[in-house]
């Protein structure tokens, strides 16, 4: 019986949506990029992995009730990301996940996006208190987490590489 959290979640700037497949097109820019598959892929992606991964986030969906949301920008329909809670088979916990296009970097949408994931979490999986696993080496992502809120919990070795399991905080409800 899995979960169930809402389809599509907005803020002031973006609307987060539940994958289709074929939104591997607009997320490929992000899985190509070298630097952004730095700490995830280790490599870029061919569009033939891309179209496997966005498959993955969508049975993800299907079999979890949640998952990950694409993220697009409400004034331009731009595809930016994804934020959203993730739990593949390898990780200890749920994750709140976060994976923006290069270009859309430092505009705040990361955090935008998963304060509306952290604000949803108390009325749809109110047990639920997710971690963020970050390569220790990932600067960016650590500053997220600890703005969002997130306390270092341990450090673990992970796919043989040291990583940080950061806690994210309940939030009232």
């Amino acid at each position: 019986n899995p979960a169930s959290i809402p389809d599509i979640l907005e803020t002031p700037r973006l609307r987060l949506t539940r994958p289709q497949a074929e939104d591997w097109q607009a997320l490929h820019e992000y899985y190509a990029d070298p630097e952004c598959a730095q700490f995830t892929f280790q490599n870029p992606l061919p569009e033939t992995e891309t179209q496997r991964v966005l498959g993955s986030l969508v049975r993800h969906w299907e079999r979890k009730g949640y998952g990950p949301y694409v993220l697009t920008e409400v004034k331009s329909s731009t595809t930016v990301g994804l934020v959203g809670l993730w739990f593949p088979s390898e990780w200890p916990e749920t994750e709140i996940k976060w994976a923006i296009i290069r270009r859309h970097w430092g505009k705040g949408y990361a955090s935008e996006a998963a304060r509306a994931v952290q604000a949803m979490l108390p009325n749809h999986l109110p047990e639920m208190q997710p971690i963020s696993l970050i390569d220790a080496d990932n600067s960016r992502s650590i500053a997220l987490a600890r703005a969002l809120g997130a306390c270092l919990e341990r450090e673990l070795p992970f796919r043989n590489r040291p990583f940080h399991m950061y806690r994210h905080r309940r939030h009232g409800g």
